[in-house]
């Protein structure tokens, strides 16, 4: 039985990554903290028991059903109220951004250039957009696998789907990625 430290710890350590990708779902940042909280507080209430090796594909999977969830209410309210839910937020600054808080090359920060850190900046801004754009299922599986760092087996078993279509997904974002990036002039 785990402790309540431990899923607190657990927790911590997989907010900012949860945030990012309900974010890249939704692209409304506080649509993706209702979710992301929302995925927190039913694996607290429900999975706490559980053994905490278990808990990293099963808040993935609360994660995915959370945001599967707010689209469908999404789906609803724009039925009802068709177009007063158009409205975009203009407050983008002042966010976490895992990308921007990569380390450069040699894994220390603070000794790059100012040129190269601009340089840096626009790369890791052109590579979110694209993974932005990125289908959801397509996003969904490059995500969890490249960024969760999930093998193909718990991927599939948090998308809910076979794991040849877990590498399926996989090498389409992957070669839509570089595709789309070396059209940017961004090679690597």
């Amino acid at each position: 039985m785990s402790s309540d430290k431990e899923l607190s710890d657990f927790l911590k350590s997989v907010e900012k990554r949860a945030f990012k990708r309900a974010v890249y779902a939704v692209r409304s940042d506080d649509a993706a903290l209702d979710i992301v909280q929302e995925a927190m507080i039913k694996l607290a209430e429900k999975y706490a028991d559980r053994p905490a090796a278990e808990w990293p594909l099963l808040f993935q999977r609360i994660l995915t059903n959370a945001t599967m969830d707010w689209f469908r209410r999404e789906k609803v309210r724009g039925a009802v109220m068709q177009n007063l839910s158009e409205f975009e937020g203009a407050d983008e600054d002042g966010d976490f951004d895992l990308l921007e808080m990569l380390h450069t090359l040699d894994g220390s920060l603070g000794t790059e250039s100012a040129l190269d850190a601009v340089a840096r900046g626009q790369v890791l801004a052109a590579v979110e957009a694209e993974v932005a754009g990125l289908p959801n299922r397509q996003r969904e599986a490059f995500l969890l696998r490249y960024w969760e760092e999930f093998d193909v087996a718990e991927t599939a078993a948090v998308m809910g789907c076979s794991e040849g279509s877990v590498k399926t997904h996989c090498s389409r974002a992957v070669h839509a990625l570089a595709k789309a990036l070396r059209a940017r002039g961004i090679t690597p």
